[in-house]
């Protein structure tokens, strides 16, 4: 990407959004255009067309990854698979038609098998059921991978594809209940130290595996793909590491100095028993993260607490 190319991505103001400005702001690049209003309605379709038309941005990143957790996509299924795939369809037509340079399309992990081998090929795509708990969100990431597919296959495009691991970053979403695991447990271990309440429900045993990775680390990975990357094959993009939820759960805890006991509410879903990804494709083209779990826990929380926390529920 040359340093003043028009550059659009979805969900500016969102954890991996705002992620992606800071980096390629530190990169050195300023010319970026952003939809006045992310809200998917009947009504987008024109919006959204007319604004690719007008601006007819180079590049784009299309963030296709749900800020809600399992709750969320237990209670709310037909809400977020409509709403992302509305939003996905949408900004890949208007790209399409505008003549976008390049797109990259970042989508969820839940996208891949239940039983899918670990740690996680992006072969593992459709060889079997997602995640009961997560297939909204996981089927709406497919959706949009496969078709920046078919679009590459039949109309020529250069629409890249990656899947993220586990994110946490700044500017993320707190809700007490439908957030993911990250921001959920900082937020129920700031409030049980700020209240000096006696104990901290975690979710499920702590015995889930996962791979976590920092929002600001992602976003550096999204720029290296968007440069030196094209292809009809999806990316992993992960730390190539994993952590089980009880380690997470304490590295937490002793980052916001939570005094009292943690109990695990097995009553509550845990989703996949292991969620790890191979990065070994995104390794070898030369990229590795930078940011260590506790390193980057540390900065999120700081942030937060800069920020004097007003929780979006």
């Amino acid at each position: 990407m040359k340093k003043d190319a028009k550059i659009f991505m979805s969900h500016h103001k969102g954890m991996i959004g705002s992620a992606l400005v800071r980096k390629l702001k530190e990169k050195g690049f300023d010319n970026f255009v952003f939809l006045p209003s992310e809200e998917w309605d009947e009504k987008s379709s024109e919006r959204v067309h007319d604004f690719f038309q007008t601006e007819k941005p180079d590049y784009v990143f299309l963030v296709a990854t749900q800020r809600s957790g399992i709750l969320a996509n237990k209670l709310f299924p037909a809400d977020l698979f409509y709403e992302t795939v509305q939003m996905e369809m949408l900004i890949l037509q208007s790209a399409f038609k505008s003549g976008v340079k390049k797109l990259l399309f970042l989508g969820s992990s839940n996208a891949y098998p239940q039983m899918a081998l670990q740690p996680i090929k992006e072969t593992e795509i459709m060889t079997g059921g997602m995640e009961p708990s997560q297939e909204a969100t996981g089927l709406s990431t497919l959706v949009g991978l496969r078709y920046c597919e078919y679009l590459n296959q039949q109309k020529g495009t250069n629409y890249i594809s990656a899947i993220a691991a586990g994110m946490y970053g700044k500017n993320d979403y707190y809700h007490p209940s439908y957030s993911h695991v990250v921001p959920g447990l900082l937020r129920r271990f700031h409030e049980a130290k700020v209240n000096q309440d006696p104990v901290v429900y975690v979710w499920g045993t702590g015995s889930a595996i996962r791979d976590f990775l920092y929002a600001d680390d992602l976003a550096d990975a999204c720029v290296f793909l968007m440069n030196y990357y094209e292809g009809n094959d999806r990316i992993n993009i992960g730390s190539g590491k994993d952590v089980t939820i009880k380690e997470l759960a304490e590295t937490i805890q002793r980052i916001v100095g939570y005094e009292g006991k943690v109990v695990y509410d097995k009553s509550k879903p845990v989703g996949m028993p292991r969620k790890m990804l191979d990065v070994s494709k995104l390794t070898s083209m030369g990229w590795t993260y930078d940011t260590e779990l506790e390193e980057g826990l540390q900065v999120v929380y700081e942030d937060l607490l800069s920020r004097s926390i007003e929780w979006k529920d």
